[in-house]
């Protein structure tokens, strides 16, 4: 018996929508958000929560379920619906080394790998990179796999790797995102792990107008998109007059989870937003205007001088005159207090970060039906090796 997908995602939109005031508003520009008063309760509980708090609980979302649950009647239902069903497991104490493969993205491609078995048609790997899913694809199955990518260095990189390791992998440059004039997907099984945005859907739409045998995709960064706000592929999802509307800014929120950042990377995320939360909460004193004012991305070089430089080249990005006697630590300590706030704010919008990808994801699936696909939706592999560990695996119904 096939998976009812449009009522799961109805009863997703209706609990998200319900949701709304905890997730839309977004902690690094609205400081005050309307919940604060509405779930005095669940306010209460953040405000003691520490950055150790903090940061235990942001790497185990089950955690701030159980903790957050009696405040947020009706989370567990929610968090119901973006449970899915796993693949059965791969002994990853009994894999070689992949050479000349990092090993996170072996682990990846190994798993991927075995939740497709077996394959049964030519593979065209979407926006392959080197060609590392590739060869892994080549390998297990003995057919021919072409990797299509655009960036021509590392067509060059993958095909040199290709010929040691699997020699019926070919890399082709390609951009996928220009038209289409050839039917190359036609009877193909198509695969794309972590495409991001606007190139996974490129692959929905081509591959399911080409026809396809086989679409197997796990998506990620769904806000990149070329149209900004969310924009709904499937008929279904865009019928529905009364459903879930999202920026692009709140659609990051599906994939803001960041279990394989290295420790050092996330203390240099944690002090430029510190910085960041401390000049805007000075440009906000000095233009008594008290809305967030968008900072472009910072040189790198200016997180090993001082806040007062990195003050200094925001003002100058903005056009904010800074008065020549300010005391810059003060403004430094304010930005250590909002990012704290702030990491307690984003506690509650994560509550409702897997169910807003289950909710983006099921558009695809919806997409896929109405393409006549028989989709399956399941993890491939454990959230710590990638939080967007979703397969999208649809075969064409004959």
């Amino acid at each position: 018996m096939t998976h009812n997908w449009r009522q799961h995602w109805q009863q997703l939109d209706q609990l998200l929508r319900q949701f709304a005031p905890f997730w839309q508003p977004i902690p690094f520009h609205t400081p005050q958000p309307a919940w604060l008063a509405d779930a005095p309760a669940l306010h209460a509980w953040v405000s003691t929560l520490t950055d150790r708090d903090c940061l235990a609980l942001q790497d185990h979302p089950d955690d701030i379920l159980a903790a957050a649950r009696a405040h947020l009647p009706g989370l567990d239902a929610l968090h119901a619906l973006a449970r899915l069903p796993t693949r059965a497991p791969l002994d990853t104490q009994q894999l070689s080394p992949l050479s000349d493969t990092p090993l996170r993205k072996a682990y990846q491609t190994r798993h991927l790998s075995h939740a497709l078995h077996p394959l049964q048609q030519p593979v065209i790997d979407w926006c392959c990179g080197k060609g590392h899913l590739a060869r892994v694809l080549a390998q297990q199955s003995g057919l021919p796999v072409t990797g299509y990518e655009r960036d021509a260095n590392l067509v060059d990189a993958g095909n040199t790797l290709a010929l040691r390791y699997a020699p019926s992998v070919r890399l082709v440059q390609r951009d996928v995102l220009a038209p289409w004039h050839d039917t190359a997907l036609a009877g193909q099984h198509c695969v794309a792990l972590h495409a991001c945005g606007d190139l996974h859907r490129q692959l929905l739409r081509v591959a399911s107008h080409q026809r396809a045998a086989r679409i197997s995709l796990s998506p990620c960064c769904y806000h990149l998109a070329h149209s900004g706000a969310h924009s709904p592929l499937s008929q279904f999802v865009q019928q529905q007059a009364t459903r879930c509307t999202l920026t692009a800014e709140q659609m990051r929120l599906a994939v803001q989870e960041t279990v394989t950042a290295p420790a050092r990377v996330r203390a240099l995320r944690i002090k430029a937003n510190q910085w960041r939360l401390g000049f805007d909460a000075l440009q906000r004193w000095l233009r008594n205007d008290d809305r967030y004012l968008t900072v472009p991305s910072h040189p790198t070089t200016l997180m090993h001088g001082s806040f007062r430089e990195f003050c200094e080249w925001a003002a100058q990005c903005k056009d904010v005159l800074l008065p020549a006697q300010l005391d810059y630590n003060h403004w430094e300590q304010q930005g250590r207090e909002r990012w704290q706030q702030v990491c307690q704010h984003e506690l509650v919008r994560h509550l409702f970060r897997r169910p807003m990808e289950i909710w983006l994801l099921l558009d695809y699936v919806l997409f896929l039906e109405e393409q006549d696909y028989l989709p399956d939706v399941t993890e491939f592999c454990s959230r710590t090796l990638t939080p967007r560990n979703v397969l999208i695996d649809a075969r064409r119904i004959d």
